[in-house]
């Protein structure tokens, strides 16, 4: 007998969360920041304020803690998804969640994203 409720994990690579003080910065001009919620070898969601959604385009992205001097710089990047998470109170802010898909990573960037993995996340997500 099969749960309704039950869903099928369809990600190839497993998510960790990220604590407090991990960032990400997208574009050349830092046209948004946010903070990292949870990240995986294929993707990476974050948290950001912004007052329209972000475009579905490819982007560079920065990775950085603000605890270390890790900084991982122009990761190729493809939004997924993201949906309106809060408004905050007495204000026309909105908080807003993405998910970006990693593109094409160097050897590099790959080893840079292990790294942050091993070294700046806490439980995996289920």
């Amino acid at each position: 007998m099969s749960d309704s409720r039950q869903m099928v994990e369809r990600r190839k690579h497993n998510r960790f969360e990220v604590p407090m003080g991990a960032f990400i910065v997208l574009g050349p001009h830092f046209t948004k920041v946010g903070r990292i919620i949870d990240i995986s070898m294929g993707g990476i969601a974050f948290r950001h304020v912004d007052k329209e959604e972000p475009s579905n385009g490819l982007y560079q992205v920065d990775l950085f803690h603000m605890n270390s001097d890790f900084c991982l710089k122009n990761l190729p990047c493809q939004t997924l998804w993201h949906r309106t998470t809060d408004e905050i109170p007495f204000t026309s802010i909105t908080m807003r969640r993405s998910g970006l898909r990693f593109g094409e990573l160097t050897p590099n960037q790959r080893s840079l994203l292990q790294y942050f993995i091993q070294n700046h996340t806490t439980v995996k997500v289920v």
